[in-house]
C-alpha cells in the first residue's frame, strides 16, 4: 500500500502501487506507466544495470496496449537524476571497447525512450544533471518543481556529450544557448530553464503531483492512435526519427478510416465523452 513517505505517490484514481523494489523501477497505475528512478541515497545516480533496465522497461511499456502514457519519477526531493554513477567509471571507461558498449546503452536506453510511441513526462524536482537531464531530455514534456536545477556537466570532468543527447538539447535551446550550457556546465533554475523552452512547466514544489497530472490527464483520454502518429510526425520534421513523407501522409490518412475518428465525432455530435478503444 502506499504511505506518505513511499516514493510512489498517489496519482491515478488513488491507486496503490507495490513497494518500489530495485534501483529503477516499473509499475502499471490503471492507463499510466510510471517509472521511478530509485536510489535517492545517491541523488537517483544512474548506474550500468540501470541504463539496462530503463530499456527494458521501455520495451515491456511499448509491448502493453493499455498504457496510454508514461510518467519518469524519481525518489526523494533532492534530486530527479544526478547523473551516470561515477564511481563506476574507472570500470565501464577501462578500455576503449569498454567505452563503446557502455556509452551504447545509455545512448539505446534514451534513444528508446524519446522514440516510444505512448507520450511520456518527466517530474523533475531537485538536481537534473548530465544523464539524468539526457533521460529528461529524452521525455515528450518536461515539468519541473521550483527548486529544480538543470544542467549538463561533461566538460567540468574532460568528458564530452553525445550525438543524440546534444541533438536533443539544439533542438530544445538552440545552438548558441546550447553552447552556453555545454561549454560552461552551470546549472541553470527552474526560472531560467522555463524562458530559454528547457522544459515545459513549472509550478511550486508542492504543486508538482498536480501539475504534472494535470498535463498527462488529457494524454490518457485522448486518442492514442492520433497521439502515436502525431508523435511520429514531430520526430521526423525535427530530424530525430526521419519517416519518408509518404509513409507519413497515409498514416495522416488513415486516421481517419480508424474507429478512434468514428468514435471521436460521434461522441461530438452526442455531446459525450468519447470511449477511446
Amino acid at each position: 500500500m502506499n504511505t506518505p513517505d513511499s516514493p510512489w505517490q498517489a496519482w491515478y484514481g488513488n491507486q496503490a502501487l507495490p513497494t518500489p523494489d530495485g534501483p529503477l523501477c516499473l509499475a502499471f497505475d490503471g492507463p499510466l506507466a510510471r517509472v521511478l528512478i530509485n536510489r535517492p541515497e545517491v541523488r537517483n545516480a544512474m548506474s550500468e544495470a540501470m541504463w539496462d533496465l530503463l530499456l527494458a522497461h521501455v520495451q515491456t511499456i511499448s509491448s502493453a496496449p493499455q498504457i496510454k502514457a508514461v510518467l519518469v519519477e524519481a525518489a526523494g526531493t533532492k534530486a530527479f537524476c544526478a547523473g551516470a554513477d561515477i564511481s563506476e567509471f574507472a570500470q565501464v571507461y577501462a578500455t576503449p571497447e569498454r567505452t563503446r558498449v557502455y556509452n551504447a546503452k545509455v545512448q539505446q536506453a534514451q534513444i528508446a525512450l524519446e522514440r516510444l510511441a505512448k507520450p511520456t513526462l518527466a517530474m523533475v524536482q531537485g538536481a537534473c544533471v548530465g544523464g539524468g537531464c539526457g533521460i529528461a531530455l529524452a521525455c515528450d514534456v518536461r515539468v519541473v518543481a521550483q527548486d529544480a536545477r538543470l544542467g549538463i556537466t561533461p566538460s567540468k570532468i574532460g568528458a564530452a556529450y553525445s550525438l543524440s543527447d546534444t541533438r536533443r538539447l539544439v533542438a530544445l535551446v538552440g545552438p548558441a544557448r546550447a553552447k552556453d550550457m555545454l561549454f560552461s556546465g552551470r546549472l541553470l533554475d527552474s526560472e531560467e530553464a522555463l524562458r530559454i523552452g528547457l522544459v515545459d512547466r513549472g509550478c511550486d514544489n508542492a504543486q508538482l503531483a498536480e501539475v504534472a497530472r494535470q498535463c498527462i490527464e488529457p494524454w490518457l483520454n485522448n486518442s492514442s492512435h492520433s497521439i502515436a502518429h502525431t508523435k511520429r510526425s514531430i520526430l521526423s520534421i525535427a530530424g530525430i526519427a526521419p519517416q519518408a513523407d509518404a509513409d507519413l501522409q497515409a498514416g495522416f490518412e488513415n486516421c481517419f478510416a480508424g474507429p478512434d475518428f468514428a468514435e471521436g465525432y460521434a461522441a461530438f455530435l452526442a455531446k459525450r465523452a468519447p470511449r477511446f478503444q
